[in-house]
């Protein structure tokens, strides 16, 4: 059984931290959004036209931890920083998708989009047998789920199975592959030529994200070269402000501010 020790709350949604019963720590997403911020691609744009935040009826979006922690290092993110570390079980994985679902009245089946992103703390490629097990539970609690998995690019993995109702995402974060080594110092990992090659046979294209925390980690000719975009969708994310990228001098090119 999950423990919850802490939640924040914002305009569109929270962020909760649980315990798990060996007492390690976790963090879970619970948002919305307007239906139609799912066509980022068509509208060219990914951000609100209003402050009407829409609601859990139009896309609600559940973001889970796959670890406790993070043994990937990213420049810019807390979670490395975790004393403890350990992959979470495919139950611990399903729970918190239920216990977000369990606090409303609404059912997930009424969403016209239920998310769930495998996004909050670890990679998803480094605790791959869990993670594809609680996406068949996940299944069967909400025929109308739509998983987003998202990685660095862990070498040697299999993308094969990503295919229907899951979709890919890949974290870049620079096309320069030694500012990508500075900003993800994990060592076995993908070169970007090679995550260009990746094909999934999803029902949505593969996002590429990058959180850019310098002009010069994009390359938009570096980027047209490795990443067709029949088979790619490219996100520009905000940084979220912490410690670790305090200490690393790193700030977001987008500006952005949560709502309470």
């Amino acid at each position: 059984m999950l423990t919850l020790k802490k939640e924040k709350h914002f305009g569109n949604g929270l962020v909760s931290c649980y315990e798990t019963e060996d007492k390690f720590l976790i963090e879970t997403t619970d948002t919305f959004l307007p239906y139609y911020t799912k066509d980022a691609i068509g509208r060219k744009d990914n951000s609100l036209v209003s402050n009407d935040y829409g609601s859990r009826l139009e896309r609600w979006l559940i973001g889970v931890s796959v670890c406790s922690g993070c043994n990937v290092g990213c420049k810019f993110c807390a979670t490395g920083q975790m004393k403890k570390y350990r992959p979470l079980t495919s139950a611990e994985i399903v729970e918190q998708v239920t216990t977000v679902t369990s606090k409303y009245s609404q059912l997930p089946s009424e969403s016209q989009e239920l998310k769930i992103n495998y996004t909050r703390m670890g990679d998803f490629a480094l605790n791959l047998e869990n993670v594809q097990n609680a996406i068949k539970e996940i299944d069967k609690l909400y025929p109308n789920v739509h998983h987003f998995v998202s990685t660095i690019g862990i070498k040697g993995s299999d993308f094969s199975w990503i295919k229907d109702n899951i979709t890919l995402q890949i974290s870049l974060h620079s096309l320069d592959e030694n500012r990508r080594n500075y900003l993800i110092p994990y060592k076995n990992k993908m070169t970007v030529e090679e995550l260009g090659k990746i094909r999934t046979k999803s029902n949505l294209k593969t996002t590429v994200n990058m959180t850019l925390v310098d002009e010069n980690d994009f390359n938009i000719e570096v980027l047209k070269k490795y990443f067709d975009p029949e088979y790619f969708f490219l996100k520009i994310s905000p940084l979220n402000k912490n410690n670790i990228s305090d200490r690393n001098n790193l700030d977001g090119i987008i500006k952005t501010e949560n709502k309470g």
